[in-house]
Formats: C-alpha cells, structure tokens, sequence
C-alpha cells in the first residue's frame, strides 16, 4: 500500500514543498509553511476513461439575460456596474473596522425588499448582527441571518428551491471544508471553499459576496488565485480616524474598474456622497501659502482636492520628506525638477505634503498643482483663491497635456472658480468658457511667474 506524504504549503503564495523549511523558495516569505494532508487524488483509471463532449453554443442566444439587481445606494451601484449581476460572486476587503460588514447589511437589507437575502457569519453571533441592525435602524428589514463556518452546511442550505438570491459570506478566512485537514484560513482551504460557494452561485444564480481580510501590505490574505476566481474584486478603504470611506473596484468583469464610491460613516451607518468636491474643500482657508486646488479624476467623476505643502529650514543634516496622499516617489521627483528647472533652492528644506480629506490619489495631473503648492510655500506667497491648476510635468520641465481636460474644467468652473493654469497643448481641443480663465504654459517656469511678488513702480 503507498505511503501517503505530507505536504507543507507556504500561506502566502500557495506553493507546495515536500519537507518544511524556514523560507520559502517561492516567494521567499519567511514561517509561512505549513502542514497539509494531500488533497485526494482521482480514482484509478479515470485518465483512461473517455470524457463527455462539451455542447458548444453561438455568442448570440436567444435567452435575455437576468436584469441587474439594483440596491438603490447610488455609489455602491456606480462601483458595481449598475448593480449586482445574479451569478456573480464578489470579494471585498478592507482594513479591519473599516465598515464591511455594515456596508453589505447595508447592501443585503436594501435589496431585501425585492430579491430574497441570506447573511451568514463565521465571526459574528446572530445577537450581535442584530445589535448593529438596530444601530442602522435596519431591524425590520427582511434578511435572514445565520452562523455557520462549514461549507458542506453552507451549500447544503443555499441549494434548495426558494433559497436566496443574494448571499454574504462573512468572512472567506473562517468557513472550511471538512475534507480537508489544515485549519481554516490557510491556503488550500480558501481555495477549495471559495470554488465550492462560487460553484453553487454560478449553478444556482446567486449573487455572493465574499468578504476577505487583509494582510499587513493591504492585499486580501489567501491565495492570489482567489481574486481571479471571482468577477468582480472590492476594496473598501478609509482612516479609521475619519469618516471618509472609498469603495474602490480593481476587478469587475461586469463593469468598469475605474469608479469609486464615496461615502460617509455615521451613527447611521454609511451615507451617499453624492458631490465629493464640497466634502474636500469645505474647510480650505483662503489667503495662506502652500495651497492649491487640483481637479482630478477618480474614473468617470471629477474631483476637487486640497493639495497642502509646507517647506520650512531644516534643523537637520538630511532634511525630512514627508508624504500623505500622494506618491513618495512622484512627490520627490517634482521637488528635484523644482530645483534644477524652477531655480528653488530646497536641499535644505523640510517640506511636507498633502491631500486634505484622508484620501489618496495616484494621476500625473496632480504634478502642476504639487509644485505650485510647493513653491508657494518656499516663496511664502499664496496663490490666487480661486485659481486650479492641473497638468503633468516632465522631466525637462516641461507641462504637459492631461486626459479629459474638459471635465475637470467644468466641475471647477461649478464650484466657482475663476482661474485655471493648464497646459497649454490641453488649449487647442478646449471649448472658450466665459466663466473660467484658461491660463497656458509650457513650461514650470511659466506656471512659477504667478508667484512672484507684484512690485509697485513709485
């Protein structure tokens, strides 16, 4: 009779050793592995045997597809696509007490009113879902609740005739699968409990969400396979010190990934914000050095944010450079063409630089805007309050256009603002606008000239 082996399965990357050794050859992550028994092979002969022709169909059928299921949260549905797609399953993650889990009782009792909901918990009792019910005013929605971990249970009670349409699973880490013998949240145990819950909502048309915890870096722990497993991937993400949550989508095979959802937590749970823009610049002071406003976007939607800098005189042999909202990277690239190009002298200088508001972005346009707010501090004169700026630069100084200049320009031009310093190739494709003036330079040095002191001829 042949010997059964033991594997060792490193938990971060999934990848499979004979004998347990203190790294991993793979993804070289240190005590990540850990014993499992052998999944079952298949039976003898099953290689041999002849498999089933699979039927082949035409890309055009004659059956209409289900309609979305729309949870009339407006921001939940413009991350989604439209709403949930029956079928589908989705993971979303997040730091812990970020609000997943109020997010989909949120989502779950929404819908509960026009599709049938399950919401079943590992980690929570069923008095204590009901307490944060109550807490959003959501007792008398109708979702039934249950504690489980068990797959086999799990599937056993989805799989039946008037099951529900929409499912949470909470959370992926603690449900497993009896046939297996690791514990659960290690690797081969969320990939085989995540197959069996995706199997039976592609079977039975149930829309599931799985909800993922994070690891250290602020992936979702598990296997990397996990995520293309599912259709659409979420990412729910905020300061636990502020209310401002973002919804963020990087995988939606039914949507766009490109949206994000903003929202507010509350006593009541989270709230729609429906104009970002108001939100980020409520609390702008006017008339001090080192701020400007950036229009920029976060997929289809535009949004004004606050760029903060601060440059002071080190005390320091190496001075400080402290990033929050923006990349490190980026931002000292800015700071040295501001040197070479702009003539700022700031290898001596402290300089500190946000976005207001707790939230983080990513896009090029932000340079122009980084560099006034830069400069104005270091020159410690205040650019005009009601001016934008927005562009990329590059390496030799240079300003360069952005992508979909136009919207941006027309939610500055809504919330008030007079002036925009752009690039001036953006100029040629931009419609004339009587309420905004449309500002052009080439150059960083063009942009620099609006922060020079007015002197008075007497």
């Amino acid at each position: 009779m042949a010997r059964k082996t033991t594997n060792y399965v490193c938990q971060e990357c999934g990848a499979c050793f004979s004998k347990w050794s203190g790294k991993c050859d793979a993804c070289g992550a240190w005590n990540t592995l850990a014993e499992e028994a052998p999944i079952e092979s298949a039976p003898k002969g099953l290689g041999a045997k002849k498999g089933r022709k699979v039927a082949f169909v035409g890309l055009e059928g004659t059956r209409r597809p289900e309609p979305r299921m729309a949870t009339a949260i407006k921001e939940f549905d413009r991350v989604s696509g439209g709403g949930l797609v029956p079928g589908s399953a989705l993971l979303i993650g997040g730091d812990p007490g970020i609000g997943k889990s109020t997010l989909l009782l949120q989502v779950t009792a929404a819908l509960s009113g026009a599709e049938s909901c399950a919401y079943i918990s590992g980690e929570e009792s069923i008095g204590q879902l009901r307490m944060r019910a109550e807490r959003l005013g959501l007792s008398k929605a109708p979702v039934r609740l249950a504690t489980a971990t068990s797959v086999r249970d799990i599937v056993s009670s989805l799989d039946a005739a008037g099951g529900p349409k929409v499912v949470v699973i909470d959370s992926i880490q603690t449900v497993y699968r009896s046939d297996l013998s690791s514990a659960p949240g290690s690797v081969s145990q969320v990939r085989e409990s995540a197959g069996s819950l995706i199997y039976l909502a592609k079977r039975e048309g149930i829309a599931i969400f799985l909800v993922g915890h994070v690891t250290k870096g602020g992936d979702i722990a598990g296997p990397r396979i996990l995520e293309h497993m599912v259709d659409t991937v979420l990412y729910f993400e905020g300061e636990v010190q502020t209310d401002l949550r973002i919804l963020r989508a990087v995988k939606n095979r039914f949507g766009s990934t490109n949206e994000i959802g903003i929202f507010e937590m509350g006593e009541k749970g989270l709230r729609n914000i429906s104009h970002p823009s108001e939100l980020f610049l409520a609390e702008r002071l006017s008339g001090i050095s080192g701020s400007m406003v950036v229009p920029c976007l976060e997929g289809t939607r535009p949004l004004l944010v606050e760029l903060q800098a601060l440059v002071s005189p080190s005390g320091f042999s190496m001075p400080r450079r402290l990033v929050n909202g923006v990349d490190y990277n980026r931002a000292c690239l800015l700071f040295a063409i501001l040197e070479k190009r702009g003539g700022l002298h700031l290898q001596s200088q402290d300089i500190f630089v946000s976005l207001a508001g707790g939230i983080r972005l990513g896009e090029p346009a932000l340079d122009l805007g980084m560099a006034m707010a830069v400069a104005s501090s270091f020159r410690d004169t205040p650019v005009p309050s009601r001016m934008v700026a927005l562009g990329e630069i590059g390496l030799g100084g240079e300003v360069r256009a952005v992508v979909r200049a136009e919207t941006r320009i027309k939610e500055a031009e809504r919330l008030g603002f007079e002036q925009c310093l752009i690039s001036r190739s953006n100029l040629k494709g931009l419609k004339s606008s009587s309420n905004l003036e449309l500002i052009g330079v080439s150059r960083i040095e063009e942009a620099l000239e609006i922060l020079k002191p007015v002197t008075c001829n007497s």
